[in-house]
């Protein structure tokens, strides 16, 4: 289809504008060829009728339609021309306020003068590692081209930042710079991407200024190439300079400014280090003020000084180099203060007196009377002779300023130089990326030099783009197959020889330059000349100084003056050998060389129109000109060989307004930069590129019938294509694209917008006739229900009667009645059994609540008592560590006390040397003055004596003078002027001398009284600190003798406590004999309870027997037997034995009762006085805690421990021990059989009791008095012993009273402690070490004595959970179970947390042994081992998993198994029993818990590596939801590295969800906790949302309403799964909560105040800037979707102002981590049962 064609009703068109450029209005009538009128409406309302050339109709170019307008390539629209740029840009600018725009290869960057959250690290990242085109427009995505096409192609890169003064090139070159210096760390500790940054602020200090048109304007080109190494990490750079302005230096503008670093200098001018020089305010300096401006709104030189200062040292510059840089700076601003007078004879002066020229002379150390000169005068050297001629007023300013400007120039070459080699880094460079900030296309009013060099300039720099842009374009066709049609493009090379060709323009000013008459005149005659053949060359018609160009971008007319001047940038050689004479090296330097830079054999070589004349001066042999002409082609040399980025800079207004744009001056700059150009050159071929997917993605409605069953879209595309535009010329198929001319996208936009118009017809007609059917059926209904409920009506009426009703109402009341009665049977029935149950039920949680309670109960007392044992022992404990703490804190302030009275007798000796140096150093600076004096008296002798032979020599020679009087008169008068000269000059000499001598002689004798003076001083004070010293000496004396009476009085209190210690071990040793008392007294009882149940069966049997014989023949079988069996379990009531006797019936019960109260009293009794001694027994046991903590001390005890294990004392104490029971033995023995023959006795008596009833009884009696009398003995002893133990109690704890006393004294008498304590405290702590292995021994050796005794009982074979290891095996143990494990075998084979187990079963082992060491090395060795895996395998995503698992395991084992109370709530008996019993593991626990979340990070970032590559295909691009989203037409920037390959993977939102699984399905194989998971889940799901925020935020296109439904929808699933997994409980969505809120925005009606209010309302997740951004980057997808407002967001923006927000950031920080818990978990597994398999080769592990 023709581009005429498309002229048809409401299409819309450009048309142009003086105001706006360009204005759109719509097109009214279809157009036809031949018609002269194209009617058209304007968005006013107004009609216009456009005027069009039937021959050759020149249509206005038409509108782009809206769902292209706003696109991030302009490339991609459809129709490429100017007006639809400058609209693009203008949507993009000012509604979406979106800076960056792409324009094929080239970034256009409008400056927004304002700043914006879009370059923060987190932005860097996010388009680190991203193609050029999946994100927005931005200059890191250049910067990230670059890196990646240098790492790919090992390529050299460029990247050329142009455009006016004030569009931002500095700011763009310096955030290109920071993006490699964030993305490329280097591998040293130089830290050169700080140092490559840190060079911005120098150069901008020394090289940027402001202007009219920017506050920050570079004044001069700048190429810095940033070095890479192999890994392609920064490694150094360098930097290139170009064409500086050095006229600034001396003369600004109005409103502008000089260097900013001449305002930071003075703005610092009080300061003490800027003191010497000399500076004032920069409004009172001439070079500073010329402009009237010298401040900026906003900025502070004072800190920029600063940071300038900060830069200088960050890249190794020091203060000297610093200072000497100032130093010429104040000399320049002072140059430009000194005053030059003029007269009328054209002649020029400066005062001598004038006090700048002073401080430039002295700043810079050079003569001033020479420097004087010689600005006033020039010489003049002639072929015979030099002539000194005078200088007019107004070249003694010149030739001041160029002395100004010569110097600054080489100052800032000189600091440029600085910074090179501090960039410069050991080590070999790769590759380099080069970034080029040069100034743009210029045209100003008045254009002179700097104007032409800079425009030429861009001129190559032009060409240059457009020869790549050709090539590029030629490649592409190649690259697709598509036959090559040559394109006509602009080339600039005509321009480029008019100005350096042979005979061109600089060749005639550098050959004008040569002449020392030329004039700027006679320059422009040869010009008019030489080049008025040049159709590109023109000559004003109303002005003869100056002549035009026709450049690329504009005609531009140049004034002529100062041309020649500024190509010479002649400085007079008397001033230079002045400046290079200086006695300041750093200035002297600048002008060392003898020869200019010649140029390079590389560059450009110009011969000259004629043969040139032979240059007087050294600084003509090389122009301005020249030199920029040279450096410029090796510029071109360097970028042709490197791959080239373009960012063109705008400026969007004069103004610097935010976010405001003039048309018009956006347009200039388009224009001059070369975007219009490329736009040109795309819309001559095919500017419109689609892959076949995205076509068919895009387009596939518009497919016939016939096509919708072809399974190739590449096919289809054709198919589609060919049907609908006929002419095969409109479009090209390559291998992956398809390529279009111009319109013709937008025509296909048409026929798909009309396809889906008539659709929604289709739709809208079936839905509206389905809707009336559904209506009509209803009323249908509606209408057959009235009719049915009408008739039925009738017919009841006709059938019901009054018997019919009766019958009925009849059965109803006896249905109720029947059903009433059943329904009570059945009630009664379920209230009694629930009754029965009830009470059961009661009764059983009665009696279950009951013994609850009295467990409670005793609970309760346990806890009582236990607590307070804990509570006392936690107390004493503490005491214990404090007074320690106070001990140690006291003692190391002794020692500092002493280290400061060392110190200070140091510096006391230090001083006193000093002071001795000193004196000997006066003496010796005397001595050396007087040799001086002896010098000078000698100097003065011959000088004396030389004077007295000049005399004679001229009284001989005036006496040859008279003889030869006649013939030599006229040499007699020479002689004499002579004559008089020489004796003027002999005797100004000898004034001089005679002067410098008599100065040197008072100098001496002021030298001679300071020094006498000096010494005097020093003497005194010498003296007065001898007696400071030696009152010092004297306290410190004193302090040395009190201390050494504190340390004595000390020991002594040390001594006593010792004695007092060893009289309380001596009361000590009686509780052992209490308790062997206690025990003896204990086994009488049992004894003696046992013998009187044998006696008492003995005697019920004889008693039986004797009955029988008594009343054997008057009683019954039947009463004998009740007589002998009733009560035959009654042992102990033997009364009932002798019932038949009547007589003896009273005392027989007299008898058993007060053997009964004496049986209880006794029990009573005995309970008492056990209480009593455990009561005894646990202060006792205090008491000896306290003296064993005490008796540390004291190394008596130490030597008698040592002593007692050295003679193996413990067995023989232990057969003391068995021969003293054993003794006890034979004693109770004895006493049994004692009672057994009282019982006996007794027994005989009780017979003949029976037959002489009174004798019984009397005897009886006389035994029980007897009993009686034996219990109140043993009563009575053992009261007295308890008084006895009271009395020793009481005597013990006095003893611990005057212990606690002499603890106080103790404590106040530490603070005098010496040194000697900590040597003490070291003993004790051996002694203590050593007491702990001789109890563990005593302990052992017990173990082993009951082993023994107990030797012949059979115990069962019952395993301990643990592991029994040697210590050589360690190492081999770490090697099996952790550094060779291999996860995958663990969990198909065994437990998969078996390593953890085992780990902790040897740890339980080192614990029984009580063996420190070897816990220590097993417990250091297991996190060695583990770390080092974590470490080796850091990317193994099941070892992570595993280590996590089984490291978590095992802190739980230390908890469980600590022993302590809050983690044995859970444990088993035999868990309680497995705890560790000697060591605490708390300090390990600790450890493992860091290694832990170590792990748990590391794990983490092995899993968003794995799921990074997913999150955005899965979650953005990918289409979950069918059909729902179709593609737009990208631009050449994403598909200029897109290759259609069908087999590419791609993500989807199952990949993701795949991931997931895989993850959880690790983590459970590897028995991980349900809490562990839950937080590893939460985490992933915070790194899925906040990466798809972030590319959402960066990417426009994304922005859509259809793509909301997406992300919800993708949500959806990942909610799914967490229901799946049962994971609700994680909080994992609410991670997600800122991405649904995003989607929901994306969705939601965005027109009205309501819609506006909701959304401030509910996107309570999201900040500000976030919602702005989506708001902002919104694109409709189809024509049916509206765009949004700026109002609407300025409304939304307004109500979000108020709220308070914690983050103002734009993107999501990724990289954030939840804090990780490890939740305690008790483990239920068994110790004991676990068992070692065979695979693992752990066979030295034995369970014990």
């Amino acid at each position: 289809m023709s581009l005429l064609e498309l002229y048809t009703k409401y299409n819309r068109v450009w048309i142009p504008n003086e105001e706006e450029i360009w204005k759109s209005a719509e097109i009214r009538k279809d157009f036809h060829l031949g018609e002269r009128v194209l009617e058209l409406l304007l968005d006013d309302g107004t009609e216009l009728h456009y005027a069009v050339d039937p021959s050759t109709p020149q249509l206005p170019p038409l509108r782009n339609p809206d769902i292209l307008v706003g696109e991030n390539d302009l490339t991609a629209l459809s129709y490429l021309h100017e007006p639809a740029v400058l609209h693009n840009l203008k949507v993009r600018f000012v509604e979406s306020k979106i800076i960056y725009t792409y324009c094929g290869i080239i970034l256009v960057a409008v400056n927004p003068y304002k700043q914006l959250p879009v370059y923060r690290d987190a932005i860097i990242h996010a388009y680190s590692g991203k193609n050029m085109g999946d994100m927005d427009p931005h200059i890191f995505a250049v910067a990230e081209e670059a890196y990646k096409q240098m790492a790919r192609n090992h390529k050299n890169q460029s990247i050329i930042v142009s455009g006016e003064s004030g569009a931002g090139k500095t700011v763009s070159a310096r955030f290109a710079m920071r993006y490699f210096a964030v993305v490329s760390k280097s591998g040293s500790n130089s830290r050169v991407e700080d140092k490559v940054l840190a060079s911005n602020p120098i150069t901008e200090a020394i090289g940027n200024a402001k202007t009219t048109r920017n506050d920050n304007s570079s004044r001069f080109g700048k190429y810095t190439e940033i070095g890479f190494d192999r890994k392609y990490r920064i490694i150094g750079a360098n930097m290139r300079t170009y064409l500086l302005e050095k006229s600034r230096v001396v003369f600004q503008a109005h409103n502008e400014r000089n260097y900013h670093i001449f305002y930071q200098l003075c703005s610092c001018a009080k300061l003490p280090d800027f003191k010497h020089l000399r500076l004032l305010s920069a409004d009172e300096f001439q070079y500073t003020c010329i402009g009237g401006d010298i401040s900026i709104e906003g900025v502070d030189d004072k800190k920029d000084m600063e940071e300038t200062r900060r830069t200088f040292s960050l890249l190794g510059l020091k203060e000297d180099f610093q200072l000497e840089v100032f130093k010429v700076l104040a000399a320049i601003l002072h140059l430009g203060n000194v005053e030059i007078r003029g007269s009328e004879e054209d002649k020029s002066s400066i005062p001598p007196s004038d006090p700048h020229l002073s401080a430039f002379c002295e700043l810079l150390e050079v003569n001033a009377v020479d420097l004087v000169r010689w600005l006033c005068h020039r010489r003049i050297i002639l072929a015979a002779e030099t002539v000194v001629k005078p200088l007019p007023k107004k070249r003694v300013i010149n030739a001041r300023d160029a002395l100004a400007k010569q110097i600054y120039a080489h100052l800032f070459d000189c600091i440029i130089n600085k910074i090179n080699t501090a960039l410069k880094v050991p080590g070999k460079q790769h590759a380099f990326v080069g970034v080029l900030d040069i100034y743009g296309f210029e045209t100003f009013e008045m254009n002179s030099f700097e104007q032409f060099c800079i425009n030429y300039a861009n001129e190559k720099l032009q060409q240059q783009f457009n020869l790549h842009v050709f090539k590029l374009e030629q490649e592409e066709y190649m690259k697709e197959d598509i036959p090559w049609t040559l394109i006509d493009f602009y080339d600039n090379q005509p321009v480029i020889d008019l100005i350096e060709a042979k005979l061109g323009i600089l060749d005639l000013l550098d050959e004008e330059c040569l002449f020392p008459q030329g004039t700027d005149q006679s320059w422009l005659q040869k010009l008019y000349n030489y080049l008025n053949h040049s159709p590109l060359f023109e000559r004003p018609k109303f002005r003869n100084e100056a002549f035009i160009i026709q450049h690329f971008a504009d005609k531009v007319e140049y004034q002529c003056s100062g041309f020649l001047e500024k190509n010479r940038d002649a400085l007079y050689e008397e001033l230079v050998d002045i400046v290079r004479n200086s006695k300041f090296p750093f200035l002297a330097t600048f002008f060392q060389e003898t020869d200019q830079a010649t140029v390079n054999n590389k560059g450009v070589k110009v011969r000259p129109a004629r043969p040139g004349v032979k240059p007087m001066n050294k600084q003509l042999r090389t122009s301005v000109g020249d030199k920029f002409r040279s450096s410029l082609s090796l510029l071109m040399e360097t970028l042709n060989a490197t791959t080239p980025h373009y960012v063109r800079c705008i400026k969007p207004n004069d103004e610097k307004l935010p976010f405001e744009y003039d048309s018009g001056r956006v347009v200039q700059q388009l224009r001059a930069c070369g975007v219009l150009e490329t736009i040109r050159i795309s819309a001559q071929s095919y500017p419109s590129r689609w892959t076949y997917i995205e076509f068919y993605s895009r387009y596939s409605i518009l497919r016939s019938h016939q096509d919708t069953g072809l399974g190739d879209k590449k096919q289809t595309c054709i198919n589609v294509l060919q049907r609908l535009i006929q002419d095969s010329n409109q479009y090209k198929f390559g291998r992956t694209k398809i390529f279009f001319r111009a319109g013709q996208v937008a025509y296909l936009e048409k026929l798909r917008l009309d396809h889906l118009r008539g659709s929604c017809i289709v739709i809208q007609k079936h839905v509206r006739g389905w809707i009336q059917r559904q209506k009509y059926l209803r009323w249908r209904g509606a209408a057959i229900i009235l009719q049915q409920y009408l008739r039925g009506q009738r017919k009841i009426r006709k059938t019901v009667s009054a018997v019919t009703l009766k019958q009925g109402w009849a059965v109803m009341v006896i249905q109720r009645h029947w059903r009433g009665f059943r329904v009570r049977q059945i009630f009664n029935l379920i209230r009694l059994a629930t009754v029965t149950i009830q009470a059961f039920t009661r009764g059983w949680l009665a009696r279950r609540r009951y013994k609850k309670m009295l467990q409670d109960k005793k609970a309760q007392v346990l806890q009582k008592y236990a607590r307070a044992w804990l509570a006392r022992r936690r107390f004493q404990t503490m005491r214990r560590l404090v007074q320690n703490v106070q001990l140690s804190y006291r003692v190391q302030q002794l020692r500092k006390k002493v280290e400061e009275q060392n110190k200070e007798n140091h510096g006391l000796v230090e001083k006193l040397t000093s002071l001795a140096n000193t004196h000997s150093q006066t003496t010796n600076r005397l001595q050396s003055i007087e040799v001086q004096l002896e010098k000078s008296n000698n100097q003065r002798a011959s000088l004396e004596a030389k004077e007295k032979k000049a005399k004679e020599d001229v009284r001989q020679a005036f006496a040859e003078l008279q003889v030869k009087i006649e013939t030599l008169t006229l040499d007699k008068q020479k002689l004499e002027k002579e004559f008089e000269i020489s004796t003027k000059e002999a005797q100004d000499h000898f004034d001089q001398i005679k002067r410098n001598l008599l100065e040197k002689k008072e100098n001496e004798a002021r030298l001679k009284k300071i020094a006498e003076n000096f010494t005097e001083l020093l003497k005194q004070d010498h003296e007065k600190e001898v007696e400071v010293l030696k009152e010092e000496l004297r306290r410190l004396r004193e302090e040395k003798a009190a201390l050494e009476r504190k340390v004595e009085e000390g020991l002594q209190v040390n001594a006593d406590l010792q004695e007092q210690v060893v009289q309380l071990s001596k009361h000590v040793k009686i509780i052992p004999e209490l308790r062997r008392e206690v025990s003896s007294l204990q086994n009488q009882r049992n004894t003696l309870d046992r013998k009187i149940k044998e006696q008492s069966e003995q005697a019920r049997g004889k008693m039986n027997e004797f009955t029988r014989q008594l009343l054997g023949e008057v009683v019954e079988e039947a009463t004998l037997q009740e007589l002998t069996l009733n009560d035959s379990e009654k042992i102990y009531e033997i009364e009932d034995l002798i019932t038949a006797f009547d007589g003896l019936q009273k005392a027989t019960r007299i008898h058993k009762n007060h053997q009964r109260e004496q049986k209880e009293s006794y029990e009573t009794q005995v309970e008492g006085l056990t209480l009593k001694v455990d009561h005894l027994q646990n202060e006792n046991s205090k008491l000896q805690n306290l003296f064993q903590e005490k008796s540390n001390i004291n190394d008596s005890i130490c030597q008698e421990v040592s002593r007692l294990s050295s003679e193996n004392f413990i067995i023989p104490e232990l057969k003391l021990q068995v021969s003293e029971l054993q003794r006890q033995k034979q004693g109770l023995e004895a006493q049994v059989e004692e009672k057994s023959r009282d019982l006996e006795d007794k027994t005989q008596e009780i017979s003949v009791a029976f037959q002489k009833k009174i004798q019984e009884e009397s005897s009886k009696c006389r035994v029980l008095e007897e009993k009686a009398e034996k219990v109140e003995e043993s009563k009575m002893f053992l009261e007295d012993r308890i008084e006895e133990l009271k009395e020793e109690n009481d005597h013990l704890k006095r003893l611990h009273q005057m212990e606690s006393e002499a603890k106080t004294r103790l404590r106040y008498e530490t603070t005098r402690l010496t040194v000697k304590n900590m040597d003490y405290e070291e003993q004790l702590d051996q002694k203590d070490r050593l007491i702990k292995k001789l109890r563990n021994q005593i302990k052992s050796l017990e173990l082993m004595q009951k082993a023994k005794q107990a030797s012949f009982q059979i115990i069962p074979k019952e395993y301990l959970g643990m592991l029994e290891y040697k210590r050589e095996h360690e190492a081999k143990l770490i090697q099996n179970i952790i550094l060779d494990l291999k996860p995958k075998g663990v969990v198909v084979n065994m437990l998969p947390t078996l390593p953890a187990f085992i780990l902790f079963m040897c740890v339980r082992y080192a614990d029984y042994l009580n063996d420190d060491e070897k816990l220590k090395s097993l417990m250091n060795s297991v996190i060695s081992g583990v770390k080092k895996v974590i470490m080796t395998y850091h990317k193994d995503l099941d070892l992570m998993s595993f280590w996590l698992s089984n490291t978590h395991l095992l802190l739980n084992c230390l908890k469980q198994y600590s022993g302590e109370k809050e983690f044995m709530k859970h444990n088993t008996p035999r868990q309680t029993k497995n705890c560790l019993q000697n060591f605490d593991l708390s300090e390990h626990r600790q450890i493992i818990s860091d290694l832990a979340i170590h792990i748990y990070h590391q794990f983490i970032s092995v899993m968003e590596m794995a799921l990074a590559p997913t999150i955005v295909p899965g979650m953005l691009e990918h289409e979950s939801l069918q059909g729902i989203s179709s593609m737009k037409p990208t631009g050449l920037r994403k598909r200029s590295n897109s290759v259609y390959e069908e087999d590419t993977e791609s993500y989807t939102i199952s990949s993701i969800i795949q991931q997931l699984n895989h993850f959880h399905s690790t983590m459970t194989q590897h028995g991980m906790e349900q809490d562990l998971v839950r937080q590893v889940t939460k985490q992933l799901f915070f790194i899925i949302g906040a990466a798809t925020l972030n590319n959402m935020m960066l990417r426009k296109d994304l922005c859509s309403c259809r793509k909301g439904m997406q992300i919800r929808c993708n949500i959806s699933y990942l909610e799914e799964w967490l229901k799946e997994k049962d994971l609700q409980s994680t909080n994992a969505m609410d991670t997600l909560k800122p991405l649904s809120q995003a989607a929901w925005l994306l969705q939601v009606n965005k027109s009205t105040d309501e819609d506006a209010s909701e959304i401030s309302q509910k996107c309570t997740e999201l900040n500000s800037v976030q919602i702005v951004k989506i708001l902002n980057s919104y694109t409709p997808i189809d024509d049916f979707e509206k765009r949004l407002t700026p109002s609407f967001v300025k409304k939304v923006q307004s109500l979000l102002q108020d709220r308070c927000e914690g983050s103002t950031h734009l993107m999501m920080d990724a990289d954030y981590r939840f804090q990780v818990t490890f939740p305690f978990c008790p483990s239920t597994q068994a110790l004991e049962l676990l068992q070692v398999p065979q695979s693992l080769h752990l066979g030295f592990l034995t369970r014990i």
